[in-house]
């Protein structure tokens, strides 16, 4: 077994250990679509948590309308991500944002090089080239870091309820048409603000001899009945 490394203390600016890439499409007040870019997020059943800063024009927009669109890109789509870098849809260009480099962009999509398509049961737009595309409602938000005066208000997270799940068919289960068959699916992953992938599996999962069916969540039965 080899020896366990030297422990070390130490205070990362940040700890973006490593999460899927995500792009929200949402409606600004003009009725014109928004995409962003983010990757502090997280599923359980389905629900997904989304953190963002309250005063980006995405948290603005989910705040006045409550729907959104989780388009996950591929590994092979961070050149698309990585276009949205910088640049938002707020104008003009808060302060912060413009310290930090951002420009003003109004079609986020053509930016992006991806396609809008209309959504099944919220109004944003999803993204086609995603291969997965996560129509949600907005059912709860949550401030973020309350307990300190000089973050208190700054961060929101959003509890997201999942209303349609649609998939390229690339990545479809054979034997389990609802299914994501994970040895297709590549997610783009960020960590520490660079972009990677998913290596193949390194090893069986005992927690995989658990079907996937025991963890379906009552919220598949309201997307359905909605």
């Amino acid at each position: 077994m080899p020896a366990t490394p030297p422990i070390v203390t130490r205070e990362p600016a940040i700890l973006y250990f490593g999460t899927p890439v995500a792009l929200l499409s949402t409606l600004n007040d003009d009725g014109s679509a928004n995409l962003a870019p983010m990757s502090s997020v997280f599923w359980l059943g389905w629900r997904a948590m989304l953190g963002l800063g309250a005063a980006s024009q995405t948290a603005r927009n989910l705040l006045a309308r409550r729907e959104v669109v989780i388009n996950l890109p591929s590994a092979a789509m961070a050149h698309h991500v990585d276009a949205l870098a910088l640049t938002t849809a707020s104008d003009p260009v808060p302060a912060y944002k413009a310290a930090r480099g951002y420009r003003h962009v109004g079609d986020k999509f053509a930016r992006a090089g991806l396609t809008p398509v209309p959504s099944e049961s919220v109004a944003p737009p999803r993204g086609a080239e995603a291969p997965v595309q996560l129509e949600a409602r907005i059912e709860a938000v949550h401030a973020l870091a309350e307990d300190d005066p000089a973050q208190a208000g700054k961060i929101l997270t959003f509890e997201a309820r999942i209303t349609r799940v649609h998939l390229h068919e690339s990545i479809v289960s054979a034997d389990d048409p609802n299914r994501i068959d994970p040895d297709l699916w590549r997610p783009l992953i960020m960590s520490f603000q660079k972009f990677y992938g998913l290596g193949p599996q390194l090893r069986p999962s005992t927690l995989a001899t658990i079907p996937e069916a025991v963890y379906r969540s009552p919220d598949v039965d309201r997307a359905r009945a909605a």
